[in-house]
């Protein structure tokens, strides 16, 4: 059987992957119909059916199934060989996909990746923001920042700076209230928490080398972290939130950290990416980039 149209093989990825002409359209940038007849074409070529279709889901045939399986390991060696041949001109070039903590990254990463597109002009980026952790296989998403650990076998991971969290209130707070000396003095004061997904997250601190969260009980519950500092910033309340948030701040003086003994450091901010034995320019350079301006410290950081 005759193979000559490896986009076939691509578009079909991406539907396995998503379960979704639709989804799989606006990934590839393609209209739906143009996805729906690669998919026909292929399975014509086959001589078998792909996907099980019905008006409100599709998924993946037995032998679907099997041919996902090959077809990813081809798909991969063919970007296993483009990678390898931009080696040989090391200019990146095509389309970057980046995936970022929203303020993290519009604080830190967005100035860095203006400098670096007009360094590079054969580069365009396509940049999406989330908290949440994106399946940078599912969705072809070259390189991200996560602000934690990584368990995902499938990732590289690069550690670029230092994480911590940091306990801060405004000076205005603290001239009409006492300054809290331990974790266990906080439960008197005004605390605005951090909702995650319905849920307080508890905040982190450690003595004698051993870590323990606090149960945080407060007026006020926010789930973003951005509003939580424009109202510690407004004198409401205490906060507890990421040096990278607050370190500019607390260095003007528009905030106070306290309890700087107690804080705790926490799994540092990395980059990651798929792992393949060759790294395209356009993520190596961006990563030497951001290296070179951060020299694996924390520009935030307060102490």
């Amino acid at each position: 059987m005759p193979f000559d149209n490896i986009s076939d093989l691509t578009v079909f990825i991406r539907v396995a992957d998503l379960l979704s002409f639709t989804l799989a359209a606006e990934n590839l940038e393609m209209s739906r119909s143009a996805v729906g007849k690669s998919i026909v074409r292929l399975e014509e070529r086959l001589s078998l059916r792909l996907f099980h279709r019905t008006t409100r889901s599709i998924s993946l045939t037995a032998e679907g199934e099997l041919f996902y399986q090959h077809a990813q390991l081809i798909l991969n060696e063919i970007e296993e060989a483009s990678a390898a041949l931009d080696k040989l001109n090391e200019n990146p070039r095509g389309r970057l996909r980046i995936d970022l903590p929203v303020a993290f990254g519009r604080r830190y990463i967005l100035p860095l990746l203006q400098t670096y597109l007009v360094q590079w002009p054969e580069l365009d980026a396509e940049i999406t923001f989330s908290d949440e952790y994106t399946d940078l296989v599912k969705y072809g998403v070259d390189l991200a920042i996560r602000i934690g650990g990584n368990d995902d076998s499938r990732l590289m991971r690069k550690v670029l700076a230092p994480h911590r969290l940091i306990t801060c209130a405004s000076p205005d707070y603290f001239e009409r209230n006492d300054t809290p000396q331990s974790p266990n003095t906080l439960s008197q004061h005004q605390l605005i928490a951090f909702s995650h997904q319905g849920t307080t997250v508890p905040w982190k601190y450690q003595t004698h080398q051993k870590e323990f969260t606090l149960p945080v009980k407060g007026k006020l519950r926010l789930d973003n972290t951005e509003a939580i500092l424009d109202m510690a910033l407004s004198g409401y309340g205490i906060c507890q939130l990421g040096e990278f948030l607050v370190g500019e701040y607390i260095k003007s003086g528009k905030l106070t950290p306290i309890l700087l003994e107690y804080t705790i450091n926490l799994a540092p901010i990395c980059a990651v990416y798929p792992s393949k034995r060759h790294l395209s320019p356009k993520v190596r350079y961006l990563l030497d980039f951001i290296e070179k301006q951060w020299q694996g410290k924390a520009i935030w950081q307060i102490t």
